[in-house]
């Protein structure tokens, strides 16, 4: 009996599915619900998130490895503010100048998101504050006006309702 002719797999990677890959919103990462210990294999992660617009999803990439990761709430974290230029230097090694008026909390905890990487999409990505740079970007508000100012690059711009 001849065999069914089968056709040929498509062309490029497989398609990405969850693999037990999850980045808390606290920005510590589990894979299958066990924490990861090592802190520079926590920093490898951090630098190797990757947003594809096309797709609509976030991935790890590191080298020709490309896995597709759940998010709780943010798949990018703002680690540094600096005021005097207005950068964020965010998880994944890049700098961006920060959208004040895009400034939320945090359904979470309270904790201040931002939108981010709007050249991918343009409505932006979250992105989450780490302690120290939420602590460097309440050092820059002026809360004597209501509504309160941030004092950003050399300008007062008012902060949106948080």
């Amino acid at each position: 009996m001849p065999q069914a002719s089968q056709s040929p797999p498509p062309p490029g990677p497989p398609p990405l599915r969850p693999f037990g890959l999850v980045l808390r919103h606290d920005g510590t990462w589990r894979h299958e619900g066990v924490p990861f210990l090592n802190a520079k294999l926590r920093e490898v992660f951090d630098r190797s998130v990757r947003f594809l617009p096309e797709e609509g999803k976030y991935v790890i990439q590191i080298g020709k490895f490309r896995g597709e990761i759940e998010l709780e709430e943010a798949g990018f974290f703002v680690r540094e503010f600096d005021a005097d230029s207005g950068e964020i230097r965010l998880s994944d090694g890049t700098a961006e100048r920060l959208d004040v008026a895009s400034l939320s909390p945090s359904p979470c905890d309270g904790a201040l998101l931002c939108r981010v990487k709007r050249d991918l999409i343009p409505a932006g990505l979250p992105a989450r504050f780490s302690h120290a740079a939420q602590a460097a970007l309440m050092n820059a508000v002026e809360d004597e006006e209501d509504p309160p100012v941030l004092r950003v690059a050399g300008t007062r711009q008012p902060l949106p309702d948080l």
